[in-house]
């Protein structure tokens, strides 16, 4: 599918609260990490949510973020990754793309944490810019709607919060 052929999400309807997601971002390319976040705000912020952003370091640090954030039971109701790597001339790109997804998606499945993952992994600067721009294509937007019916799902079935396994 290309870019132009995005599809288009209406906003979830959620059962209870108003979801509370805190959105851990890696902004080494602030404009491009601030883009997502202005469309994953705009998504979340639609249905009444409250968000809470921290910021680390770098990508490679936000599975572990994630993890000490599952520490603080029934704080968030679901969590947001939002960050970039652009390929540059090592294999460095290689390692900690793989990484930051290998990662995110451990501790996402193990402790059933309601994850949206937006981490552009691209080849160039344009290639995440345009998927940062406020448009159907901005990637943090997608990333808001897949945490949204992650949390939908965590709800319907009255899934207990991790930090209680």
């Amino acid at each position: 599918m290309s870019t132009k052929d995005a599809p288009t999400r209406a906003a979830k309807s959620l059962a209870g609260d108003p979801p509370r997601i805190l959105v851990i971002q890696a902004p080494y390319y602030a404009d491009v990490v601030g883009g997502m976040l202005a469309g994953a705000r705009g998504v979340l912020e639609g249905v009444g949510a409250s968000l809470e952003v921290v910021d680390v370091a770098g990508a490679f640090e936000m599975p572990a973020a994630l993890r000490m954030a599952l520490g603080a039971p029934d704080r968030w109701d679901g969590f947001l990754l939002l960050g970039c790597v652009v390929k540059g001339e090592t294999d460095h790109y290689d390692f900690i793309c793989a990484s930051v997804c290998q990662g995110a998606m451990t501790v996402a499945a193990e402790y059933g944490a309601p994850l949206g993952f937006g981490l552009l992994t691209v080849a160039s600067l344009d290639q995440a810019i345009a998927r940062s721009r406020a448009d159907q294509h901005n990637k943090g937007a997608e990333a808001a709607h897949a945490v949204l019916g992650q949390v939908t799902l965590a709800r319907r079935w009255h899934f207990s919060h991790w930090a209680r396994r």
